[in-house]
């Protein structure tokens, strides 16, 4: 739901349009995965994926060129917060979060105002400072963007901010509907809700008639979804309005 101040902006592309892919955690060590998923979207049809960079890790000089060769070949980088881990529980709201949703990867929950505004402009310069192109895009960890003022976004680097309902754009304030499937299913206890959460989230594109966000996660194939999510990506190439 809109946070206050934000005006949902209803979007009339129909759901036939081209699904939004993403890939998350694109780390040092999950590398590879990434490679691996973006080869099988790739064979699937699908052209540019949002690319979710952690840049506060132990990135070596070949995986920085990695990350610039996907961005050659027409992906997106964005950012995804800083280390994509928190090193205490900040207050109730975020305990709940963490145990219901987002466990100890939620930077921006720990945080006030001023420290997620730090941590997202020395995200969007890390990019710069090795010679990648500067993203527009940026996701927090968990989609929980925290403690910050949505006016304050417009002073920050990033034009767009994506969160768990859809899109907010920095400059304006205003918020857009775009839902969301996941199939991040590690635990048996995690399969009803996503496969809920998923259904109800196409009913929405269906309804609101526009287009669906995929999240994809480094590990899902080899999680309790993965069936689900190879589904999905093999609907790319013949039917972009995407089957739950």
């Amino acid at each position: 739901m809109p946070g206050p101040g934000m005006k949902p902006e209803r979007e009339t592309t129909p759901t036939g349009a081209s699904p939004i892919v993403s890939i998350h955690d694109v780390m040092p060590d999950t590398m590879d995965s990434v490679a691996d998923l973006l080869s099988l979207l790739t064979g699937h049809g699908v052209g540019s994926v949002d690319l979710l960079v952690v840049p506060g890790l132990d990135w070596r000089t070949d995986q920085i060129e990695r990350l610039l060769d996907w961005s050659r070949s027409g992906h997106r980088l964005a950012g995804h917060g800083w280390t994509h881990r928190i090193s205490r529980i900040r207050g109730p709201w975020h305990r709940l979060h963490s145990l219901l949703i987002s466990r100890d990867v939620a930077e921006h929950l720990a945080l006030d105002a001023d420290g997620i505004a730090d941590l997202v402009t020395r995200c969007h310069a890390w990019f710069g400072d090795h010679g990648l192109p500067a993203p527009t895009l940026y996701v927090p960890p968990a989609w929980a963007l925290g403690a910050i003022p949505r006016h304050r976004l417009s002073a920050l680097p990033f034009d767009r901010y994506e969160v768990f309902t859809g899109l907010i754009d920095a400059a304006s304030g205003r918020w857009r509907p775009v839902p969301m499937l996941g199939y991040e299913a590690d635990t048996i206890w995690r399969v009803g809700p996503v496969r809920v959460w998923n259904a109800l989230n196409h009913g929405h594109a269906r309804f609101w008639r526009t287009p669906l966000r995929v999240a994809i996660h480094p590990h899902d194939l080899s999680y309790r979804l993965a069936g689900d999510l190879r589904r999905v990506i093999a609907t790319f190439g013949r039917d972009v309005s995407v089957q739950a």
